[in-house]
């Protein structure tokens, strides 16, 4: 007698079992619960946010996850109750110009703010006791700041990225920013273009001195700020690793829109007019990808397997082949500066929006697409993870942000006719997970 496939209503209810009888700790269970995929099929709009009167740009909870902070093309900040929908603070940002991030510093009793704009300037706002709001200039890139990082657990380090290609670093204790590097590009063909415009930064939550930054051209680049000299005798602005899939290698029509790090140290890196690559540390190309050809490394693009585990029995353990990068594909991202995004209590998930007005959610592991969402008449810029429960945040050109929860009787199933619904002028989405080989 053939045995019924065990469903996820089966696994959920031994897991009840199990942690009932102590067999499973509430840790686990928890993380368990977060990350079922029944929870993510039933993801729906549990409440709309609307009180910006501009595209919102940046969407960002707090450590707690019990407020949400938002800024806006109206140069405002917005502190949010999303659970009632009530606005617990809002307050001009003191920028010229769109507000492009916004985040609350961890342990400051969500007091402490740091945002970045389109007018390049970078600003502190501390909220005071009696709940008025001081914002003062910190540095100034020389043209768009389009994203800031915090260093996780600081209530003081952060860092940015612009335009102008330069990386600060602050240290709100003394007010004092830091002007690392400014990225440059390796081609030497590519004179026109000798600064690359940067979009994106991260820092790897589980190894907090190294950061990626990415932006005009087709690498990713992860530094390392322990081999920066603080008086400034060293020249800092060599990374440590460059990523890119071999195919993109060379290729000027690219570049990077997002970032994102997972806690187990993966990269995941989203192309403009291309798809959303995931990346491990063994993937590198070394300080100097100049040295690495594409011919040699498999750039075709073509030789694709089910996965990162079956990769590495079909290429016999040889040592001298790499397992690709997981791609994520379906959406598009050609016309704005779109984030991406990990999912889950263990970054079980990839989500990203989308040209289209959509969001798209992947299983991390083998990049199968599972959930298309409607979110956005126009285009969704921001999906905002939260921190410890099945929430997430979207915003986009429309004027709310939107907050979706697991709240839908039905499970969604993706439409039949998915190739068609996945974004016009991108590439075609077809089930199936795409790691590649590298030779």
């Amino acid at each position: 007698m053939k045995k019924r496939a065990r469903t996820s209503l089966d696994t959920a209810i031994v897991d009840v079992w199990q942690r009932e009888v102590g067999a499973l700790s509430t840790r686990t269970f928890a993380h368990r619960i977060g990350a079922a995929e029944d929870l993510v099929l039933r993801l729906d709009i549990f409440r709309k946010l609307e009180k910006h009167r501009g595209c919102v740009n940046t969407v960002s909870f707090n450590t707690d996850g019990d407020i949400l902070v938002s800024g806006s093309d109206d140069k405002r900040v917005i502190l949010w109750d999303w659970e009632t929908g009530h606005v617990k603070l809002s307050f001009n940002s003191g920028h010229n110009n769109n507000v492009f991030q916004a985040k609350i510093m961890p342990y400051t009793e969500d007091r402490s703010i740091v945002t970045c704009a389109a007018d390049g300037q970078v600003r502190h706002a501390q909220i005071l006791d009696n709940g008025q709001v001081e914002t003062k200039l910190l540095a100034k890139h020389q043209r768009r700041a389009h994203k800031l990082a915090i260093e996780p657990g600081s209530p003081h380090m952060f860092y940015t990225c612009g335009e102008d290609g330069l990386v600060q670093h602050f240290d709100l204790r003394t007010g004092a920013a830091t002007e690392l590097f400014t990225c440059h590009s390796i081609h030497e063909r590519r004179s026109y273009m000798p600064i690359i415009h940067l979009n994106a930064i991260a820092i790897d939550p589980r190894s907090p001195n190294l950061f990626a930054v990415a932006g005009s051209d087709e690498y990713a680049r992860l530094y390392d700020i322990r081999k920066y000299k603080w008086d400034g005798s060293t020249d800092f602005g060599q990374p440590t690793e460059y990523f890119c899939p071999p195919h993109l290698i060379g290729d000027e029509q690219v570049g990077i829109t997002g970032l994102a790090f997972s806690d187990q140290s993966e990269l995941l890196v989203s192309y403009n007019d291309e798809f959303i690559y995931l990346f491990t540390k063994d993937m590198g190309l070394g300080p100097n990808p100049a040295t690495a050809s594409p011919t040699s490394m498999g750039s075709d693009g073509g030789e694709m397997v089910s996965d990162h585990h079956s990769a590495a029995s079909q290429s016999g353990m040889d040592p001298d082949v790499k397992v690709g990068p997981q791609v994520y594909k379906g959406h598009k991202n050609c016309e704005t500066v779109k984030g991406v995004n990990f999912f889950g209590p263990k970054c079980e998930y990839v989500v990203s929006g989308s040209d289209c007005g959509r969001i798209f959610i992947w299983k991390k592991k083998n990049g199968e697409l599972i959930r298309v969402m409607e979110a956005d008449k126009h285009v969704v810029n921001c999906i905002e993870s939260h921190p410890h429960t099945t929430v997430l945040a979207s915003s986009g050109i429309e004027n709310d942000i939107k907050i979706w929860t697991p709240k839908s009787i039905d499970r969604a199933t993706l439409p039949a006719n998915i190739e068609k619904v996945s974004c016009s002028g991108c590439y075609p989405y077809s089930p199936g997970p795409y790691p590649q080989i590298w030779l």
